[in-house]
């Protein structure tokens, strides 16, 4: 896309994944060479916050905000794996003997680092979701109250058959956006640990096979020679 069309979004809605409104293009910021580097968004409340442009999709005349928990999850979830199998492949060159060992010692550490560090991001993320997952919570449970209210008040003829459809239907909307968005969230939040819990996974087995390989060696090191047997032929007096 063009850099004089982004321009057209300027005033444009801005819509979450569940089809909220949650706020309007106010303007975009570019870096020197006129590359588009983020975007200010306002909100329904006239605030503002300044977005980076992967955290948005630019669709026909639609904006949607992709939130920065399920971007961030989805980024964490494609590099953890992918340092986890570039630090193997290190230790098979080393095994194979085609780098040196001070080089894959610096490599080594250099994939541990960025581990740890992306495996600490992984787990706010998790810890992030899990709050969402709360509010997504508390959100269904108010709305189902709200739907409840409103079939009494109607059974009671308090609410008119016109406003009552008209609030159910709102209502029933809202509940079915804040269901799949707590759906979102759990999703969100098992991947990263299935991530994590993974890589463990395979900690424990290279451990495993470790120490059985370990065990197996020290066994037979510790194992008696096998003993001789001589077999001895009686030769009767007919063979003297």
């Amino acid at each position: 896309m063009s850099n004089s069309n982004l321009f057209l979004y300027i005033g444009k809605p801005i819509k979450n994944e569940y089809g909220r409104i949650i706020g309007k293009v106010a303007s975009f910021a570019l870096t020197p060479d006129g590359k588009f580097d983020a975007v200010f968004m306002e909100f329904g409340d006239g605030q503002f916050t300044k977005q980076p442009m992967e955290n948005l999709r630019f669709n026909g005349s639609e904006v949607t905000y992709v939130t920065r928990i399920k971007s961030q999850a989805g980024t964490l979830c494609d590099h953890i794996p992918l340092i986890w199998r570039k630090d193997e492949a290190l230790k098979d060159l080393l095994d194979k003997k085609k780098i040196a060992p001070e080089v894959f010692q610096d490599l080594h550490q250099s994939f541990g680092t960025v581990l740890v560090q992306l495996k600490k991001d992984a787990q706010v993320i998790i810890d992030e979701s899990a709050i969402e997952i709360e509010r997504c919570r508390e959100e269904i449970t108010s709305l189902s109250y709200a739907i409840a209210n409103l079939e009494i008040e109607h059974e009671i003829g308090k609410v008119d058959e016109e406003t009552y459809k008209s609030a159910f239907a709102l209502l029933q909307e809202t509940l079915k956006r804040a269901a799949t968005e707590k759906t979102d969230y759990d999703l969100t939040k098992s991947k990263l640990a299935s991530v994590l819990l993974g890589d463990q996974s395979q900690n424990i087995l290279k451990s495993t096979k470790t120490y059985a390989e370990h065990v197996n060696n020290d066994v037979a090191t510790k194992l008696p020679e096998p003993p001789v047997v001589v077999y001895v032929k009686e030769i009767g007096k007919a063979g003297i």
